[in-house]
């Protein structure tokens, strides 16, 4: 089985470096990190920011299990 290489990416809206597969930006239609991705998808449904951070929180917490 053919094993996927995961190359390091910088984020163009926070600057992170990621290796997950991107998400593509609502606002700019762009490639972006999956956790930019996230912030705007939630943030298009009214999310606050303080709520958006613990959702994303979450993510991580059952990803990394």
């Amino acid at each position: 089985m053919k094993e996927r290489v995961r190359v390091p990416q910088t984020c163009p809206k926070c600057g992170q470096i990621y290796t997950e597969r991107p998400a593509f930006s609502r606002v700019d239609g762009i490639l972006i990190c999956p956790n930019c991705g996230t912030r705007e998808a939630l943030e298009s449904i009214g999310v606050s920011a303080e709520e958006q951070e613990k959702i994303i929180s979450i993510i991580h917490r059952n990803y990394h299990e």
